[in-house]
């Protein structure tokens, strides 16, 4: 928080490029005058932007963060020493993550409710909106701690993040795909948070099937990132 306070300017816009891209992309440019099950494309790519929005902006700072300061900074080291314990530490990740990524989520609904995206909110969207980014944010720490190097976190966005980013029904419904990839599909965290944000968007009910496995992957992740710590200490 305080290093969002010291250059918010520099935060917002790292934070909003990405997204923002996405929706003029997509939203305003590919998607305009387009309808999906009787309502724009835009109100029906809106959920599923924010949860990459989310994914991004938790996973990505947190990972390079933690990734620095064990290989060339050293300055986990000190945090090591601490008499913080490896839960701690990597809770603590897990939640700058968390609020990075509900920070620019939230702006960029903000930018989608300007623009007349409709989006039927409720405090347990937020809640899976934060889920999401705390399941993120914890796999970046798990994923930063087990690197050996920066070409490893690269490795790693180049075949599990980016991938994600796109298949994961962010710009398509995921039952438009033909089998085995409908299925494949479904083993990515993504694909469930984007599916109950856009479920909780249309004012329904999501299935309790997905918003588990979201929970699950959040729960595996953070003890993950929490074994990573421990073996490090």
């Amino acid at each position: 928080m305080l290093l969002i306070t010291k250059k918010p300017g520099k935060f917002l816009a790292a934070s909003m490029v990405t997204p923002l891209l996405y929706l003029v992309t997509f939203g305003w440019g590919l998607g305009r005058g387009m309808s999906i099950g009787g309502g724009t494309y835009l109100d029906f790519m809106m959920p599923g932007l924010l949860a990459l929005s989310a994914m991004n902006n938790s996973f990505g700072p947190v990972s390079t963060s933690v990734n620095v300061s064990k290989l060339y900074t050293k300055t986990i080291e000190e945090v090591l020493v601490s008499p913080v314990g490896p839960w701690s530490i990597a809770l603590g990740r897990a939640l700058t993550g968390t609020v990075r990524g509900l920070f620019s989520a939230s702006l960029l609904l903000i930018v989608g409710l300007v623009s007349g995206v409709h989006v039927d909110l409720s405090p347990f969207f937020f809640l899976v909106l934060a889920l999401t980014a705390f399941c993120f944010s914890s796999a970046a720490v798990a994923a930063a701690m087990v690197a050996k190097s920066h070409e490893d976190m690269s490795n790693f966005n180049s075949f599990v993040i980016i991938p994600m980013s796109f298949l994961s029904g962010t710009f398509f419904a995921p039952d438009k795909l033909p089998e085995p990839f409908q299925s494949m599909i479904l083993v990515y965290p993504l694909t469930h948070a984007s599916l109950v944000l856009r479920t909780l968007s249309a004012g329904r009910v999501p299935e309790a099937g997905s918003t588990l496995i979201l929970a699950a992957y959040s729960a595996l992740f953070f003890y993950l990132a929490g074994r990573m710590v421990k073996r490090v200490v």
